[in-house]
């Protein structure tokens, strides 16, 4: 029974090794790929999105690059390559990379405890329902640098039932837009920061995945560390490196006629503008300019992100420029949370939601990794192959599927 176990297993090898091997070889094949145009269009038409730009990379090299739609529907200004969109939880990557430049310097440790930066954590609180009654009890650990890269440090953003009241009083959690939105905030993120450790959290460092304000007071670990704003550090050591011109946390106002409107979807399908403030608009040109949000603050273009990217993609260097080692590269792109997301079909890195299982996001093959942003956009990089994909859009909230299909439109114009 054992031997014909072993050539059973044997058989599967030799069967199954080509086509893994065909698939590291696949390319991207461009008339399956132009079948996105009719797609994003169709969207357009039938006033489900205003407006989005996708674009591709293959190997570093623009394969696809389309602007559709309406950048301001109302005044017919047409969407273009160059549009800026507010990119939301796409800043978390950002800010877990500028961490881990820290961690290669030696100024952060990945197992240091966040009261080495922030005291204010020494001692945090956890939620507990039982009986159908929420006590505040201490946290059974503290906090470290790993937990809030891998978002299992407890943290939500305070929007739940049974802490909201607690956070609103603190002009967090229902106070703050959908929870995450602080580019109103006349105070700098470390106050934010310091006084979201006051509140009780929803779950004990390392039980749990629970999204939240983990990169936001990353960001504010990012401050403590390097001695600059976490605008700063951006501008100096990531974005001007990488020539990432048109990302910022609040857009200059001789760009602000590229940032895109707002749209929401509305009742039966319908696209409405979205409302003005936290929910909708923003405050990312006004501002107060004063509260820079390493977890959803920024604005940028496809064709930023895309170089950002490319760098991790490229194992921490672009264009001569190198910002991280590609051991800490491949750290930041592998599970480190276990089970604990979505496990197994999923898990999550030092910055990215990563593919553990084939069908565990699409057509995504396995060590693909990539997330998205609450105003519509998606990402994801699939390294077998060399692929980078960037679907931007602001519609808030987006309940179309087009972010689904976009990803399985690239990928299925992927062939030998």
């Amino acid at each position: 029974m054992r031997r014909l176990s072993l050539i059973a297993a044997l058989a599967f090898m030799v069967t199954a090794w080509p086509a893994a091997r065909q698939a590291v070889n696949l390319r991207v094949d461009q008339a399956r790929l132009s079948r996105l145009d009719a797609v994003l269009q169709q969207y357009v038409d039938e006033n489900r999105i205003a407006g989005a730009v996708g674009l591709v990379l293959e190997d570093g090299k623009p394969v696809y690059e389309r602007a559709v739609g309406w950048r301001d529907k109302a005044g017919s200004i047409r969407m273009t390559p160059d549009s800026i969109f507010r990119i939301a939880s796409q800043t978390k990557a950002i800010t877990s990379v500028a961490v881990l430049m820290l961690v290669e310097e030696g100024k952060i440790g990945l197992t240091d405890p966040i009261s080495r930066f922030i005291p204010a954590y020494a001692t945090t609180t956890v939620a507990e329902t039982k009986g159908g009654i929420v006590q505040v009890v201490p946290a059974k650990r503290a906090i470290t640098v790993t937990d809030l890269l891998t978002h299992t440090a407890g943290i939500s953003y305070g929007t739940g039932a049974d802490v909201a009241v607690l956070y609103k009083a603190k002009g967090l959690g229902p106070a703050a837009g959908f929870g995450w939105y602080t580019a109103d905030k006349d105070e700098p993120v470390c106050d934010t920061m310091e006084r979201l450790a006051s509140l009780p959290f929803a779950a004990h460092p390392g039980e749990a995945w629970v999204y939240g304000y983990n990169t936001d007071i990353l960001g504010c670990v990012v401050e403590r560390a390097s001695g600059l704003s976490l605008d700063e550090f951006f501008r100096t050591r990531i974005f001007g490196p990488l020539r990432m011109t048109d990302t910022h946390f609040f857009l200059p106002r001789d760009k602000q006629d590229r940032l895109v409107t707002v749209y929401a979807s509305g009742s039966g399908g319908t696209l409405e503008r979205a409302p003005e403030g936290p929910t909708g608009q923003g405050h990312y040109v006004d501002g107060p300019r004063r509260n820079y949000a390493g977890g959803a603050g920024l604005v940028s273009t496809a064709r930023d992100y895309a170089r950002f990217l490319e760098l991790v993609r490229n194992g921490g260097a672009l264009g001569g420029v190198r910002l991280l080692s590609p051991r800490t590269v491949g750290l930041m792109t592998h599970n480190q949370a276990g089970l604990l997301h979505n496990g197994p079909r999923l898990g999550w890195s030092l910055a990215f939601e990563t593919t553990e299982q084939i069908g565990g996001n699409g057509l995504d093959p396995v060590g693909a990794f990539g997330w998205g942003g609450a105003y519509g956009s998606v990402y994801r990089v699939d390294p077998s192959s060399g692929v980078v994909m960037v679907l931007m859009l602001n519609q808030i909230p987006n309940t179309t599927d087009i972010r689904s299909k976009f990803q399985t439109l690239v990928h299925q114009a992927m062939v030998p």
